[in-house]
């Protein structure tokens, strides 16, 4: 760490934000409009409960954009380990958004059910605004699982990447899996609310509106539940994933002059890692050859772009195997 750093350009952290949430903000301010005057033309509940939803989500991703942008930024003397952690403290402000638009969704859901609206004019309204809606955030979605893949730094072939961002979107970034969260249940509630849309206006289900309205409140929670769980340990402090952990254990070892890892600590701080080992060196090197191996250890581990943080210790070889594949299990 510098230990007076260069006043950081506001144009190049910016660069650095998550873009991922900075195109659902913009599109889903868009969407938030198109279904707000379909909501008002035709009364629809689950049109302006999917609006709600909109609405939340674009203001979500203008306070986890800002907060990406922060946490872009360089350890400082007072904050040595940098503001990674910064993005949960955003992301959790997005929790409490989106459950207060939940707790409105729901309690308008309520509502409809026992005082049905007879749907009016501007149906067609209502259908086009939803297919702009499941067309946007369904693009915004395929982006949030590339950007999942590329920062779990997982290769796929065609449109493996789909299923695939299901099974490593906890490796992603928290605004990366804010976006795919919100926007899976934005495309689900999309559905849900053109289905009730057009059995309303065809049938004399009104009630329909209403429990697709609470329907959509509760996805709503879900999401504030998930994204609220995922944040509050990352500002606890998580361990890394077990495979990030067997990465950094297989560089360690790579190196000839390294035995064996006799402790080894990688905590998880945004997207980011910080890596804190004891590692033991092979018997009979003088102290300046084991410094000298310290520190190529500690530049190989730095030249990860995950890692940005490396303390390592060191230790002359004890002739017990201290490092085996079980030790992964408490990374797991």
């Amino acid at each position: 760490m510098d230990p007076d750093p260069e006043r950081e350009n506001l144009l190049s952290l910016i660069k650095k934000g998550n873009k991922s949430s900075a195109i659902a903000m913009i599109g889903n301010a868009f969407i938030a409009i198109a279904k707000g005057v379909g909501a008002s033309m035709s009364g629809s509940g689950a049109m302006f409960a999917s609006a709600m939803h909109s609405l939340a989500d674009s203001i979500n991703q203008g306070f986890v954009f800002v907060g990406s942008i922060l946490a872009e930024k360089k350890p400082t003397r007072q904050f040595p380990t940098g503001f990674g952690r910064v993005i949960n403290i955003f992301c959790m402000i997005a929790v409490i958004v989106v459950s207060i638009m939940a707790y409105e969704t729901v309690r308008e859901g309520w509502h409809l059910i026992h005082h049905p609206v007879q749907a009016g004019q501007g149906i067609w309204l209502n259908i086009v605004a939803l297919l702009f809606n499941l067309v946007v955030d369904g693009l915004i979605l395929l982006k949030a699982m590339k950007e999942i893949m590329k920062e779990a730094r997982v290769e796929t072939r065609g449109l493996g990447f789909i299923v695939a961002s299901f099974k490593h979107v906890g490796r992603s970034a928290p605004p990366t899996r804010l976006v795919f969260y919100e926007d899976l249940v934005a495309v689900t509630g999309a559905a849900l609310a053109m289905m009730a849309v057009l059995i309303t206006s065809l049938t004399t289900f009104e009630a329909l509106d209403g429990v697709v309205t609470i329907l959509i409140g509760l996805l709503m929670v879900g999401v504030a539940f998930r994204v609220g769980y995922d944040n509050m340990i990352g500002l606890i402090g998580v361990a890394a994933p077990r495979d990030v952990a067997e990465k950094v254990a297989m560089l360690i070892l790579s190196d000839k002059d390294v035995i064996d890892i006799n402790e080894i600590r990688i905590t998880q701080e945004g997207r980011y890692y910080h890596v804190d080992a004891m590692i033991e060196l092979r018997k009979g090197l003088t102290l300046a050859d084991a410094d000298d191996i310290k520190f190529r250890v500690q530049d190989k581990l730095i030249a990860d772009p995950d890692i940005t943080d490396v303390v390592l210790g060191i230790l002359e070889d004890n002739g017990v195997k201290d490092w085996t594949p079980d030790v992964l299990n408490k990374f797991a």
